[in-house]
């Protein structure tokens, strides 16, 4: 090193010291940070408003109330009296920061926990599901973010700070994690919990870092500052590892479905046309179903495909196409060729339709290979996993808000078959309109009529038309007892009769 460049660095280190740290009231700025940092009442009052702001906000769901619950962001302070509290080595601050950071989410999680459980939606809406699987992107956005606001807070920029409130969203990763604590999802729960933790980390290191190239901490001993940089590399490379792994996964996929799309039209005359394509990349081997329309059927494209798979995407490959044998004339040839000509859009599509299963698959609770798709018709169906305690209502909104979330699509969600059929209250002789409709709701969806027991012979006949009327499929039963619904048995139910039924049916509104 020659002696010019050490004067350079002594005068830039100068400039430094004389024009940027020594424009910062150090006192200040710290007096600051240790009163909005620690536990208080106005604190914990936020963080239930920001929660049950941010879980209407995914449940709705609606970007704008979501940005309304990022504006509070009760958790952002802590989290930066944690980091300049690393970067003076203020143990005490440190402890103050880091007990009200994980009372207030161990409360937002809570709140979050009882309102969903005591919900009749449980849906997981597409911004729920935006929320579960974090990627190194979200680490380097944490990053930026966090070197903006802890500048912001330092120099006094206060607009900055509402910026940098939604760029980091701390609440809604939160109120996510105890939506799948709730309803036993433990992928959504895995997901969200690492989005908060990477947010959170990043943000408190990185103020760390820029409190310290700040002038804060100067007492310190260049041992101590070896020791925060160790500290700050680390976690953000532990960090990396998982979230790099996501984004490697995203755009592997991405790839994959182009290059699964060329392969396959490759090998097929142009006359041909791929009419479906579904991949599981959650199977051990890669899971791979297609549909062609082909004028000549070749007897070996599954194993050709499988292996000039194996060697693009050097991943095990199940292939199988169904082919189909159509006439090449005019009309089809035409067809064929608009249709490779438009294979970047049916690329497009299908990520569309896998994207439309993953959420379905995510709201429903299940597996994404046990959806059902057809995309000529845009029509999804599955049926959902059983949620503890949710009534057979619930199943039926849980639909109402999949096919919110899926505009484009016709959901179709079945419940579950163990879960009970609703009760049918008579008042007055009037029959609750809310339980046929939801008891015909459930006949369809599961194809499978219902018998009507109890009461009165004319009762059950006017309740059994009822819930036809609204589509289902439903007979009388057997008597005695109270009026309930059961599933009729496949060979037909026994249906005795009561010589004293009366004549009265309940009316049906």
């Amino acid at each position: 090193m020659t002696m010019e460049t050490v004067q350079d660095r002594g005068r830039l280190r100068r400039w430094w010291s004389l024009w940027a740290v020594g424009g910062v009231d150090h006192d200040a700025i710290l007096r600051q940070i240790a009163e909005d940092s620690g536990w208080s009442g106005r604190y914990a009052f936020l963080i239930v408003i920001s929660a049950a702001i941010s879980l209407l906000g995914l449940l709705m769901p609606s970007v704008a109330v979501l940005i309304g619950a990022m504006l509070l962001s009760p958790l952002m302070m802590p989290i930066i009296g944690l980091g300049f509290g690393i970067a003076t080595v203020d143990t005490r601050e440190i402890r103050r920061a880091a007990t009200a950071l994980l009372v207030g989410a161990l409360l937002a999680v809570a709140l979050s926990v009882v309102c969903v459980a005591l919900s009749p939606i449980q849906t997981i809406t597409s911004e729920i599901a935006g929320r579960t699987r974090p990627t190194l992107f979200d680490l380097l956005v944490a990053l930026l973010s966090a070197v903006a606001g802890a500048y912001a807070l330092i120099r006094g920029r206060g607009g900055t700070v509402v910026g940098v409130a939604i760029a980091i969203a701390l609440m809604p990763p939160l109120v996510v994690v105890g939506f799948g604590i709730a309803t036993l999802n433990w992928t959504v729960f895995a997901g969200s919990l690492l989005l908060f933790l990477t947010n959170a980390i990043t943000i408190a290191l990185t103020a760390a870092l820029v409190a310290r190239v700040y002038g804060f901490g100067s007492h310190l001993s260049p041992q101590h500052t070896g020791w925060q940089l160790i500290l700050f590399v680390v976690a953000l490379g532990l960090l990396s590892v998982p979230l790099g792994t996501a984004l490697r996964q995203i755009a592997f996929e991405a790839v994959a479905q182009r290059q699964v799309r060329e392969t396959i039209s490759e090998r097929f005359p142009d006359a041909s046309r791929l009419g479906q394509l579904d991949i599981d990349f959650t199977a051990r081997p890669i899971r791979i179903r297609a549909v062609i329309l082909t004028p000549r059927i070749d007897p070996d494209a599954d194993r050709v495909l499988a292996a000039a798979l194996r060697r693009r995407l050097s991943q095990p490959i199940d292939m199988h196409v169904d082919q189909l044998n159509v006439m090449p004339d005019d009309a089809s040839v035409e067809a064929a060729q608009i249709a490779r000509a438009g294979s970047a859009a049916g690329a497009g599509e299908a990520q569309r339709r896998q994207r439309a299963v993953s959420d379905l698959a995510l709201i429903a609770g299940v597996a994404p290979e046990t959806v059902r798709s057809d995309t000529a018709s845009r029509l999804l169906a599955a049926t959902a996993g059983a949620l503890p305690g949710l009534p057979m209502a619930g199943y039926r909104a849980l639909e109402a808000r999949a096919a919110q979330a899926l505009p484009d699509w016709q959901v179709l969600l079945a419940p579950p078959v163990d879960v009970e059929l609703p009760p049918v209250p008579v008042t007055a002789g009037v029959v609750d309109d809310t339980a046929l409709s939801v008891a015909a709701w459930a006949s369809t969806r599961r194809d499978l009529p219902l018998a009507v027991d109890g009461g009165t012979l004319a009762q059950r006949r006017a309740i059994a038309t009822g819930i036809t009327d609204r589509g289902g499929r439903a007979d009388p039963g057997m008597a005695g007892g109270p009026i309930r619904l059961r599933w009729n048995e496949p060979e037909g139910p026994s249906r005795p009769t009561a010589p004293n039924d009366g004549p009265e049916p309940p009316t049906v509104r």
